[in-house]
């Protein structure tokens, strides 16, 4: 293999370890300017935008073992990664697509799952995970509250009246 090829595998190899999701888009439809706007936006989550060739990503996806992305890897592609927060990536996504209509989400893989757009939209649809603990926690706490004055009911409800004065 020639050693600009190796070179370009080695490198989408090393975006592709960054995160345990990758998401795949077409960017035709982009300018440069567009392209900065989004990556600048999917800094907040620490993710990176980076374009690719399909047979690098083809080989790299491939050596670690990612689902066949065949299908997906028609017309120009670019990978989206990095970040711990997939779901926040993906809500970033859907607003700049919303925004823009200029950029094409394909498909996604998360902890080597295949999602497809829609599956990406309706990920990015759910609340954020600190809203979803916060909604945990007042489950918790209403459950204990109800808890709380059912025995506080039985306990008054037994004790004896006190006496008028």
């Amino acid at each position: 293999m020639r050693a600009e090829k190796q070179y370009l595998i080695d490198e989408v190899n090393g975006h592709l370890k960054k995160s345990d999701y990758v998401i795949l888009a077409n960017f035709t439809k982009m300018t440069v300017a567009d392209t900065a706007e989004l990556r600048k936006r999917l800094a907040v989550e620490k993710a990176e935008f980076h374009v690719v060739k399909n047979s690098s990503f083809r080989v790299a996806a491939k050596a670690l073992g990612l689902p066949d992305l065949e299908k997906a890897l028609a017309g120009q592609t670019a990978v989206v990664v990095g970040g711990k927060n997939s779901a926040g990536v993906a809500k970033i996504l859907k607003k700049f697509v919303e925004e823009k209509q200029k950029l094409e989400v394909k498909v996604g893989v998360i902890d080597k799952k295949m999602m497809s757009a829609a599956d990406l939209a309706k990920l990015a649809d759910l609340p954020s995970l600190e809203a979803l603990r916060s909604q945990l926690l007042g489950l918790f706490m209403q459950t204990a509250a109800s808890f709380v004055r059912v025995v506080d009911a039985k306990v008054k409800k037994e004790q004896p009246a006190a006496p008028a004065a």
